[in-house]
C-alpha cells in the first residue's frame, strides 16, 4: 500500500468517558503494519487508567497541558513538550489533574494488526496499581 493523507475532518475519532481519541494511524484507516498513532484528548478530571501492552512500545507525548503520568510505579508529572517512553509489558496510566483539556500523541509499535492495531490488557483493578494513586501525593 502507498502512503495516504487524512485530513483531520476524515480522521475516526472516538469519544469515552474520560476524553477521546483522534486515530492518526492504525490499520483499518491506512494499512499501517508497523506504527499505530492516537491523538489522545483527556477531559478535566479523566485518565486512561493502569493498563500495558504486552508486545508494544509506546512513547507518550505531550502536545498541550498537564498530565500525571505513570511508568510502573513512578508517577510524574508531564507538561507540554514532555514525553516518555514506555517499554513493551510495563504498566503506566495518564491522568488529567488540570481544569482544561490536555492532549497528547501516543505512537506504539509495532501494530498487532486488527482493526485498530492496538493491544492493551487493562490491570487497574488489580493491586498494587488498584491503591497507588491514593497514596500519591
Amino acid at each position: 500500500m502507498q502512503g495516504r493523507f487524512t485530513p483531520a475532518s476524515e480522521a475516526i475519532r472516538e469519544t469515552l468517558d474520560w476524553g477521546s481519541l483522534g486515530w492518526c494511524s492504525r490499520p483499518s484507516s491506512n494499512g499501517a503494519k508497523q506504527i499505530v498513532a492516537i491523538e489522545v484528548t483527556l477531559s478535566p478530571g479523566g485518565g486512561h487508567a493502569f493498563h500495558k501492552h504486552p508486545n508494544q512500545e509506546e512513547v507518550i507525548y505531550v502536545i498541550d497541558g498537564e498530565v500525571e503520568q505513570w511508568l510502573e510505579q513512578e508517577r510524574r508529572v508531564m507538561k507540554t513538550g514532555d514525553s516518555v517512553f514506555i517499554p513493551p509489558n510495563a504498566v503506566h496510566a495518564s491522568f488529567n489533574t488540570s481544569q482544561r483539556d490536555a492532549k497528547l500523541l501516543a505512537i506504539l509499535g509495532p501494530s498487532m494488526g486488527g482493526e485498530s492495531g492496538y493491544q492493551l490488557e487493562e490491570v487497574a483493578d488489580q493491586a498494587p496499581w488498584n491503591t497507588l494513586r491514593g497514596q500519591a501525593g
